[in-house]
C-alpha cells in the first residue's frame, strides 16, 4: 500500500516503529501536552491526539509542509524564532483538525468508570496522577479531564481525593488500625493531612469519628442489685 504524501498523529502513550523504503523524508513535530500549540486558544486541537491516525496531504497542506520546511532550514536559536516555531505548528494541527473534523468533533466520549474506580483501589497509596488515569482511557491528560469533569462533575484530582477519603473512613470504622497507617494507606501524606481533609469534608477529625462510633457499655443500677440479691 503507497503511503506517499502521507501523515500519522501518535499519542505520547502509544508505542511506534518506523521503517521507510527508499528515499523517504519527514518531518517530525514532538509536542509536549504544554506546548503553545496545545494550550491557551489552541486547547481544542489536543482532540487530534485522543488516538493515532493517517491522514493524506492534500496540495494545500503539501504547499504548507514546503514553506514550513523552508523556515525550519533557517534555524531556531533565538527565543523569537521558537515562538515562529510554536505558530506554524498551530497553524498545521488547525489545518489538520479542520480536514479531520468529523472524526474530532463526535459526542464526548464516555469514560469507563468502573475500570478507574478499581484502578484508584488498587493504587491508593500511591501517587496517583491524572496522567495515569487519562493512561487507562487512551486519552491525552488534557482530554480526558475535559471528559471526565463533563461525565462525573469533578475533576479526576477532587474525584480521587474523595475516594481516598470514603477508603479512609471505612478504615476507620471497621478497623482498629492507627490512624497513622490508615493515612499512608489512603494516600495522605501523614496523620495531620488526614485529619485536616477530614475535617474540611466531614466536619469532624478521625479520632472523633473513631470514637463516635465506639460501642458504649452501660450498666443498669438497678438490675446489678437484683443480680446480687439472687447470687446470696
Amino acid at each position: 500500500m503507497s503511503m506517499l504524501f502521507s501523515g500519522c498523529i501518535v499519542p505520547a502513550n502509544h508505542e511506534h516503529y518506523y521503517s521507510g523504503c527508499g528515499h523517504n523524508r519527514q518531518l517530525i513535530f514532538d509536542l509536549p501536552e504544554d506546548a503553545p500549540a496545545l494550550t491557551g486558544e489552541n486547547r481544542a486541537l489536543v482532540a487530534l491526539f485522543d488516538a493515532p491516525r493517517f491522514f493524506g496531504l492534500d496540495n494545500a497542506l503539501r504547499h504548507y509542509l514546503a514553506f514550513m520546511q523552508s523556515e525550519l532550514a533557517q534555524g531556531f536559536d533565538t527565543s523569537s524564532n521558537s515562538f515562529q516555531q510554536d505558530r506554524l505548528a498551530a497553524t498545521l494541527l488547525g489545518s489538520l483538525k479542520a480536514r479531520l473534523g468529523t472524526a474530532t468533533s463526535s459526542p464526548q466520549q464516555r469514560l469507563d468508570l468502573t475500570r478507574i474506580n478499581r484502578f484508584i483501589r488498587q493504587h491508593l497509596a500511591e501517587d496517583l496522577r491524572v496522567a495515569d488515569l487519562a493512561r487507562l482511557a487512551c486519552l491525552s491528560e488534557a482530554h480526558f479531564s475535559d471528559c471526565f469533569r463533563a461525565q462525573t462533575g469533578l475533576s479526576p484530582w477532587q474525584y480521587v481525593k474523595r475516594q481516598r477519603l470514603h477508603a479512609a473512613r471505612q478504615l476507620i470504622l471497621q478497623s482498629r488500625l492507627p490512624l497513622t497507617d490508615i493515612a499512608i494507606q489512603t494516600g495522605f501524606a501523614n496523620q495531620s493531612a488526614l485529619s485536616h481533609a477530614f475535617r474540611r469534608s466531614y466536619g469532624l477529625s478521625p479520632r472523633k469519628l473513631r470514637q463516635a462510633d465506639a460501642p458504649s457499655v452501660a450498666i443498669n443500677p438497678s438490675n446489678a442489685a437484683l443480680g446480687t440479691v439472687a447470687s446470696q
